[in-house]
């Protein structure tokens, strides 16, 4: 069961410009995702590097510390452009789930959401994308087919299918609200691979 944080906004905006693929705001809880029972959270052990130089390893390790919270110090910020976030678990591992928090402070779509993983750290060998919603490729990785997103306190569940991989990617490119790229935590859930 993921631990959810406290909700931040009620309701949509009325003034943010949104195209005809960001999924409708749902005032109902998510349905539960079923997979494999004895998953762990892998995240918190996995080394994590980022696009963005100026990012320590200290201000990434909030990604995996486990304050989903929707205030200022629970959020790291990276540069514009497109972003991200890498993972090195290590070893293979089999990856049934990924939930991510951008900013959830507030109503907002962030862009070009996508997920992909990898046998090697420059995402050379065997990549796989496992999300994508950037439906013109402005990143360059592919036209999406997934739907753009408000963020919320229940974070973006995504189903990865047991892919297996050693390393995982989260890009983006900024939200309807900023340019910059906000991360607020990412969960994976796993096990090692058999």
């Amino acid at each position: 069961m993921i631990k959810l944080p406290s909700p931040a906004f009620k309701g949509t905006p009325k003034d943010i410009q949104l195209s005809s693929y960001v999924e409708p705001l749902s005032d109902k809880p998510r349905p539960p995702m079923m997979v494999p029972p004895g998953l762990k959270n892998i995240a918190p052990s996995a080394k994590i590097t980022c696009s963005d130089k100026n990012a320590t390893a200290d201000t990434l390790g909030k990604i995996v510390d486990g304050d989903k919270e929707a205030s200022e110090q629970s959020i790291i910020y990276l540069r514009k452009g497109t972003q991200w976030v890498q993972m090195d678990f290590g070893s293979p591992q089999e990856i049934f789930a990924v939930v991510i928090w951008h900013a959830h402070n507030s109503a907002k779509v962030y862009h070009d959401i996508i997920v992909q993983v990898a046998d090697d750290q420059d995402f050379l060998q065997n990549v796989k994308t496992v999300f994508n919603n950037d439906q013109d490729n402005t990143s360059g990785l592919g036209v999406g087919t997934d739907r753009e997103f408000f963020e919320t306190h229940e974070g973006k569940l995504i189903d990865t299918k047991g892919v297996t991989a050693r390393y995982i990617r989260f890009y983006s490119k900024g939200s309807t609200e900023s340019a910059l790229n906000e991360y607020t935590e990412i969960e994976v859930y796993g096990r090692p691979a058999k």
